[in-house]
């Protein structure tokens, strides 16, 4: 089974945070959506002997697409891709987009997922971020949502400068609030070019604590445990049949299709990307062309991808899958450059597989890291 993302890169305005490809300009939408388009029916040759089990608009801001546009997409991949009979289709959207009118067109299409981008029910986080929407909106969508939508997903963001760990408690007692059965959350993070940087250079905004973040992460983690919740990836908390199939996919090495500017394709043995730049993306599809670069990937690479995204999940990392795919020597590294994280109490082995304690989940990308292997034997 594999999947297809569509990016889609406008957004109403920037996010102080953010450093995902976007334009705050909606005047080439309609020469985007034909592009997209483009795309789709260009590579369906790519997943002949796959089937599509998943379809994922991100962004940006997806939601700011019509009804009409987002069902032309499906509709494009079900012409072009064999489908299983229920995919995942999962829709970001901004709170500010979701009208109950919005949400109820959304409802009666194809899309079966909704994962909205709330961040904070706090005013003063929200303006700090510079978010499009309020706290009020955001309270009024995940309430219309809830009627219309069973599976839907909501984004949290902890570590904001001069949040408390009250505040931040009630920010995950007010998503619980609405019963909904997923949570993504991620740490603040200072991205190199965002405004945030600059804000935090001029003294204008307090620069992130890594200390209160980690605190905020435990707390996060303890609460959902609490709530019913299974910690499946760093980021991400789910009830039991509501994990997210799309991101899931990626976790466990699937292959997918990423169409649009700046998204990412990976076929198992090679990884690709679109160009970030909507005017040349548009331009090229005009002219039939793929405007991407294609990376073929090592076996080195490969098992430090596998490596990293399998410790960041609850699945974590197979030793015999190691040995299978990577061979004896890959194993043996692993274990000599996990011993330190072991005798820390940051890392485990049990059935053969390398996980992260609760006291390691915060620290695993960067243990991750220490994992690879940067020379090819």
């Amino acid at each position: 089974m594999s999947g297809i993302y569509i990016h889609i890169p406008f957004c109403k305005q920037a996010c102080h945070y953010c450093d995902f490809h976007f334009s705050t300009s909606l005047k080439r939408k309609g020469e985007m959506m034909e592009a997209l388009v483009s795309e789709i029916n260009i590579r369906k040759n790519e997943f002949q002997k796959e089937k599509v089990a998943t379809i994922y608009f991100g962004g940006g801001t997806p939601s700011v697409l019509t009804t009409q546009e987002i069902e032309l997409l499906i509709q494009t991949v079900y012409e072009n891709y064999k489908v299983i009979e229920n995919p995942e289709i999962t829709l970001e959207a901004n709170p500010d987009d979701l009208s109950e009118e919005k949400i109820i067109a959304i409802a009666n299409s194809p899309v079966n997922r909704l994962s909205i981008g709330v961040q904070s029910f706090f005013e003063e986080d929200l303006k700090l971020m510079n978010r499009a929407h309020n706290a009020e909106e955001a309270k009024n969508s995940l309430s219309v949502a809830t009627r219309y939508f069973d599976n839907i997903s909501v984004d949290l963001i902890y570590g904001i400068p001069n949040a408390s760990n009250e505040q931040w408690r009630k920010n995950i007692e007010m998503a619980l609030s609405f019963g909904i059965p997923h949570i993504s959350s991620y740490a603040l993070t200072v991205e190199p070019k965002t405004a945030l940087e600059s804000f935090i250079k001029k003294g204008i905004i307090d620069n992130v604590n890594d200390e209160a973040a980690q605190e905020q992460f435990l707390i996060l983690v303890d609460e959902l445990d609490e709530a019913g919740f299974i910690h499946y990836e760093l980021s991400n908390f789910g009830k039991e049949g509501f994990f997210s199939k799309n991101n899931s996919a990626y976790w466990q090495g699937k292959k997918y299709i990423g169409i649009g500017p700046s998204a990412h394709s990976f076929n198992g043995k090679e990884r690709s990307w679109n160009i970030a730049n909507n005017t040349k993306y548009i331009k090229a599809l005009k002219e039939g062309k793929l405007p991407n670069e294609v990376e073929a990937l090592s076996i080195t690479d490969r098992y430090n991808e596998y490596v990293m995204t399998g410790l960041r999940t609850v699945w974590g990392v197979s030793l015999e899958k190691i040995q299978q795919d990577f061979g004896e020597k890959y194993v043996a590294y692993l274990k000599i450059q996990s011993d330190k994280y072991i005798v820390q109490d940051l890392l485990y082995i049990e059935d053969e597989t390398l996980r992260t304690t609760r006291k390691g989940k915060f620290l695993t990308d960067g243990i991750a890291s220490d994992l690879f292997k940067l020379n090819l034997f």
